[in-house]
């Protein structure tokens, strides 16, 4: 399938257009916004990566995750002409696109009918004590119809593929159901949902979700790395594996709700390691728009307290750095690490060598994060990316 190629470059639109913090600040609607994304296709091309992956496009109140109506596109972006052209120009230049669906709580003002709502006895649900985000009743077969028209209306766009936000605050089944309608008309479409705790592997056999977001191995690395414990990261690494026995999870080191990679680092040496993990490992990697820039940005548990995550793009691209492009390429040239099992063959709490292992190929990963050199005790003839050089040698 396609998305055994797929490398994502994230993007959250409302953040990287500095469009309005809310619906109702608009004074001139619509501002033809998404134009000023397609100026960065180009750059997520010359990155390596393969696929747009973008936040919530859709009207909503203020940040995307209270959507309005799934089925116009906020007027803070644009239109639906706007958005058409941004799909023909990400994929005239061969990259795929995925929407953000936020189909389990929706704003107050919500265009639907709010019989559709969920309620704890004679009180509105709501997503994690939010107020403002209610949840929908997802045994309503009308919700669950909704959903699949929702979807099948932006795939007949041309959209590739949906992230499912907060897909575990909803019941499996509904998903087996909606993705059995939708599949049925568009077999090609990926689907992969946001799992942060417990049982990933139950939750896609469940669910039928193609992939799940891999949010153990984010802590992993980074955690690993800050406490130069790299036993932590051969211990979910094992986990990872087990992972691909069910399916290839979805993989990242930074997204729109997490604080940056070179914020969460307490050493901006150790970055290259991160990445270079990232994309060694199996998996379907995603790349958050900024981080091949060294950006900042800490998330705050407050009112606005993503806004430094989901900073404003100039109207082009500087250079990125090139760290991350070599490891791309490492990836592109490598496709089978998507599902590649991987080995630990030397580990200290400061050194380990991993062995990613696919269809008769094998490539070693060699990080060292003491400050200084070591010797790794291996006899190896297959390729190797040293942590120090970023060099694929052979």
């Amino acid at each position: 399938m396609w998305t055994d190629h797929a490398i994502w470059w994230h993007v959250y639109p409302l953040g990287f257009t500095g469009a309005e913090r809310a619906l109702a600040d608009l004074t001139h609607e619509p501002q033809h916004r998404l134009g000023h994304l397609e100026n960065w296709l180009d750059h997520a091309i010359e990155l390596g990566c393969s696929g747009l992956l973008l936040g919530p496009v859709f009207a909503s109140e203020t940040h995307g995750y209270d959507t309005i109506d799934h089925f116009r596109i906020d007027p803070r972006l644009g239109t639906d002409e706007d958005f058409d052209q941004l799909i023909a120009a990400a994929h005239a230049r061969g990259l795929r696109v995925a929407l953000d669906g936020v189909f389990n709580h929706v704003a107050r003002s919500f265009a639907g009918p709010h019989e559709w709502f969920r309620r704890d006895g004679e009180e509105l649900a709501y997503f994690e004590g939010h107020d403002h985000l209610v949840a929908l009743d997802h045994d309503l077969p009308a919700v669950r119809q909704y959903v699949v028209d929702v979807m099948t209306h932006w795939l007949g766009r041309g959209v590739d593929a949906w992230r499912l936000d907060a897909a575990y605050a909803v019941p499996a089944p509904f998903w087996r159901d909606v993705l059995a309608e939708v599949r049925a008309q568009y077999p090609e479409a990926w689907f992969f949902g946001e799992l942060i705790h417990g049982d990933y592997a139950a939750y896609a056999q469940e669910s039928t979700l193609d992939s799940i977001t891999q949010y153990e191995l984010w802590k992993a690395i980074w955690s690993s790395l800050n406490d130069g414990n790299f036993y932590e990261l051969s211990s979910a690494l094992e986990r990872h594996d087990r992972l691909l026995d069910t399916f290839v999870p979805q993989t990242f080191v930074g997204n729109h709700d997490v604080t940056r990679i070179a914020s969460k680092l307490t050493d901006e040496r150790h970055l290259g390691h991160a990445v270079a993990i990232l994309f060694t490992v199996a998996g379907i990697p995603s790349v958050y728009a900024g981080d091949e820039f060294g950006w900042q940005g800490v998330k705050e548990d407050r009112e606005g307290g993503d806004d430094a995550i989901r900073q404003q793009f100039p109207d082009k691209p500087g250079k990125p750095d090139s760290l991350y492009q070599e490891l791309i390429g490492v990836r592109r040239r490598n496709p089978w690490l998507v599902r590649a099992r991987t080995t630990v063959e030397h580990l200290t709490n400061e050194a380990v060598a991993l062995k990613a292992t696919a269809e008769g190929e094998s490539l070693i990963l060699l990080l060292n994060v003491s400050d200084e050199p070591y010797h790794f005790p291996l006899d190896v003839a297959e390729p190797v990316v040293d942590g120090h050089s970023w060099k694929l040698t052979t």
